[in-house]
């Protein structure tokens, strides 16, 4: 029985032409190697499985190779190339520096560069993970590092290029190696598959790359995995069963149960993708990712931005056309924000049904406004609209029975007025019921279903935006107005925001401080704050995020013990005292 040899190991590159990804790195060395513009020492470094070392052996092989090709890769037929292939060549060496990373370690590859090559040109050091070498060991290599021998070559490699000293850096020419995107991998795993004679589907594949996550190594590995699972037919049920990926089935399920305001199904579905032990958040992020592919699906000149394979870039498009960029922009956004607060959130189960609720009321809210505006010839037509003014002005039920003298009249008059009244209790509880949480103000990561319906359709359609750039100067300047002239109308309001400077951060963004979170519920003055800023900084665009500020509480000292080491903490020399008079402390 012969021994198995994973693929990320048979199919390691042997070339330049053969690296994946990489073309802008390996172009580069095979120009230095070919003009003889050779530094004494390099530096890759980039993510896991990207090609680093790869790329480190094939150019320590290439320049001692004796023929090289045009191509300046190596022949693989002279003395030092059949040396380097049977891991018996003296002029290359790799070290790990995870194990090796003393200063002894250094001092012997010092010594050893001391010696000559015996065959070919260079002797090359190649140094895996550089960034464990102690400071000591650092330290001892700068020099050589930085005047090696004319026939000395230093390949250093890492994954965390900020962990290496500058004076080691500015030593190097350094190479910043990519992730390797998903299209690069699914081909080499397609040609792989090829090789090995096996059978797989683009998508399955697909989903394998993408599992990578740009590290080739990894997806070789998976596709190992894969055929251990599958056998010699790779199919894209086979794969998402193995690596526990959610199908896309599920997303676009979601997305007609939403265009179709069919809130059951897409709340049996969330049920169904949970039962099977998908998290929810990862639910959320694939949502998301699955809207932007609907964005991008609008314009064919984004689609190929789309890391899918060409079946799924064909549906993403046809579902596309089914979608609003006004709906698709406000789903994003949710997904987006619900992504962000879902650690904070108690209920998160509840967190994330909220959403796609509110994502189905996103479709659903051009429905209304069309039915209302189709019927304007009606007699109930002027009765549908009242209800905002009544609202607004109450005293109009009671101007009912002061026309009570045509007969004709008062049978009509009272059925529109009971009719007025029903639905101005609907409108005003969506904005009042925010209130009733009030001893969880202070907590703005949480999702509400009337988030959207604190203005009426009207008012929100009237609504000018107001988007005028504003400094943190500007800022401060408004918030100390307000302060000065509300000190007397609003005194305790003005005291808990007056203490601390408010903070304006990344988009549009207020954080201000509190001491209470009392003040953060005063919501009437809370609204005339908004309102001055709005005025002030002619910008409406803004989220106002208050911080409680917590007091410490000072420790009070009982016992004589306690008294007498907050006494040592403020003055060291009570401790001397003590010792020198020989006094005890009795509790």
């Amino acid at each position: 029985m012969e021994n198995f040899i994973v693929s990320a190991r048979k199919y390691r590159p042997a070339t330049f032409e053969s690296v994946v990804g990489q073309h802008a790195i390996t172009s580069t060395l095979q120009n230095a190697i070919r003009n003889n513009t050779l530094a004494q020492a390099f530096l890759f470094c980039g993510p896991r499985g990207v090609g680093k070392t790869t790329c480190a052996r094939i150019m320590a092989k290439t320049i001692n190779c004796l023929h090289p090709t045009d191509s300046m890769e190596a022949c693989n037929e002279c003395e030092s190339c059949m040396s380097f292939n049977n891991n018996a060549s003296f002029n290359i060496f790799e070290l790990d520096a995870a194990s090796n990373n003393s200063v002894e370690d250094i001092r012997n590859l010092i010594d050893q560069v001391r010696i000559p090559p015996q065959i070919g040109k260079y002797k090359v050091y190649i140094i895996d993970e550089v960034h464990m070498l102690s400071s000591a060991a650092f330290n001892a290599f700068l020099k050589t590092l930085e005047e090696p021998p004319a026939y000395a070559k230093f390949i250093l490699a890492t994954t965390e290029k900020h962990k290496i000293l500058p004076t080691i850096l500015s030593r190097c020419q350094i190479f910043d190696f990519k992730r390797i995107t998903i299209d690069d991998i699914t081909r080499h795993l397609q040609n792989i598959a090829a090789k090995e004679g096996v059978n797989a589907e683009e998508e399955a594949l697909n989903i394998v790359a993408q599992k990578a996550d740009g590290a080739l190594r990894d997806a070789l590995s998976i596709f190992d995995q894969m055929v251990s699972f599958s056998g010699n037919n790779i199919t894209y049920k086979d794969v998402i069963a193995n690596l526990n990926v959610l199908d896309y089935e599920y997303y676009f399920r979601a997305v007609d149960n939403i265009l179709a305001n069919d809130i059951n199904s897409i709340l049996l579905l969330l049920n169904d993708v949970i039962n099977k032990g998908f998290d929810a958040q990862n639910f959320i992020q694939g949502m998301a990712s699955h809207l932007r592919n609907l964005l991008l699906g609008k314009d064919e000149r984004v689609v190929g931005l789309m890391e899918v394979s060409s079946q799924l870039k064909t549906r993403y498009s046809q579902q596309a056309a089914q979608c609003s960029t006004e709906f698709l922009l406000k789903a994003l956004n949710l997904a987006n924000e619900c992504d962000i607060n879902f650690r904070s959130a108690n209920n998160k189960r509840l967190h994330l049904e909220i959403t796609l609720l509110k994502m189905t009321q996103c479709f659903s809210q051009p429905v209304p406004v069309q039915q209302n505006t189709a019927q304007p010839q009606q007699n109930t037509a002027p009765v549908q609209q009242r209800p905002v003014y009544v609202q607004q002005a109450p005293v109009q039920p009671q101007q009912a029975p002061v026309q009570p003298r045509s007969n004709t009249a008062n049978p009509v008059q009272p059925n529109p007025v009971q009719v007025k009244q029903t639905p101005v209790v609907t409108v005003q509880q969506p904005t009042a019921e925010p209130v009733r949480p009030s001893g969880r103000m202070h907590r703005p990561n949480t999702v509400s279903i009337f988030e959207e319906d604190k203005k009426t359709p009207a008012e929100e359609a009237h609504e000018e935006v107001k988007n005028r750039p504003f400094t943190g100067e500007m800022l401060t300047a408004a918030w100390k107005e307000f302060v000065d002239t509300h000190k007397d109308t609003c005194p305790i309001f003005v005291a808990g925001i007056g203490k601390y400077t408010p903070t304006l951060n990344e988009n549009n963004v207020i954080d201000y401080q509190i001491d209470n979170i009392l003040v953060a519920n005063d919501l009437a003055n809370m609204a005339k704050l908004r309102e001055h800023l709005v005025n002030r900084l002619d910008n409406n665009q803004f989220t106002l995020v208050h911080h409680v500020v917590e007091k410490p509480v000072d420790e009070i000292a009982y016992t004589d013990r306690s008294k007498f080491e907050k006494m040592a903490e403020l003055n060291p020399n009570v401790i001397t005292l003590k010792k020198g008079l020989g006094l005890n402390i009795d509790i």
